[in-house]
């Protein structure tokens, strides 16, 4: 029998968040690729089996349709605030709150900002963000893991599983250390006009970096 924390199993919550809507054009520069709703469901799963999730106060830091977010709420979270630059983006996480909402009103709170990451500064108990992956602006995972340490004590981030030693360093130099990893091969779904194939698969893991 699936455990479930509250009235959702993982493989419940991650049909509720494979139903959201994703990005109808997708931003090739700021690398607007949606969050997979198995792996978003897992890494969810196992942040709130280590108490990140219930009862918390969470930012989802550059939230596009904000899928983590939503599903932060879904197992608990008493606040999320979901932070994205883009308009289009955000009305669309709005939008996936709504419905979700409209099942349920015992949900936490949604908080929706339209604005760049570097002006968000509420302090929160968790980071949860899907930063760029640096494929077509180099290091642009970093300012999102700077804005990070500055809100959190625990966060929760997703990068190529190649910058594990990267991301291990700046948390040494930050005062905080990798506590947990999770691998994924990440489907990235075709969504872009040069796009060959249905489906990209990359390795990516969810790095958990706790102060100390």
């Amino acid at each position: 029998m699936a455990k479930k924390i509250g009235f959702l199993s993982k493989s419940g919550l991650a049909i509720l968040l494979s139903k959201l809507k994703v990005f109808d054009q997708p931003k090739v520069r700021v690398e607007q690729y949606s969050m997979d709703s198995e792996v978003g469901a897992s890494v969810l799963y196992n942040a709130a089996l280590l108490g990140d999730i219930k009862g918390k106060v969470s930012v989802d830091l550059g939230c596009g349709t904000g899928i983590v977010g939503i599903g932060a709420l879904l197992l608990g979270a008493k606040r999320v605030y979901f932070v994205d630059s883009d308009q289009v983006a955000l009305e669309t996480a709005k939008e996936n709150w709504q419905k979700i909402k409209s099942e349920s009103s015992e949900l936490g709170d949604g908080v929706f900002l339209c604005q760049d990451i570097t002006n968000f500064n509420e302090k929160v108990d968790v980071v949860l963000e899907n930063p760029p992956f640096g494929v077509k602006v180099r290091h642009a995972d970093r300012g999102f893991l700077e804005k990070a340490v500055s809100l959190a004590p625990v966060i929760y981030s997703f990068h190529k599983s190649e910058s594990k030693k990267f991301i291990e360093s700046f948390a040494k130099d930050k005062n905080y250390k990798v506590s947990h990893i999770w691998k994924f091969d990440f489907p990235l779904k075709a969504s872009l006009k040069f796009h060959k194939r249905r489906i990209y698969r990359i390795d990516v893991s969810c790095f958990r970096l706790e102060k100390l």
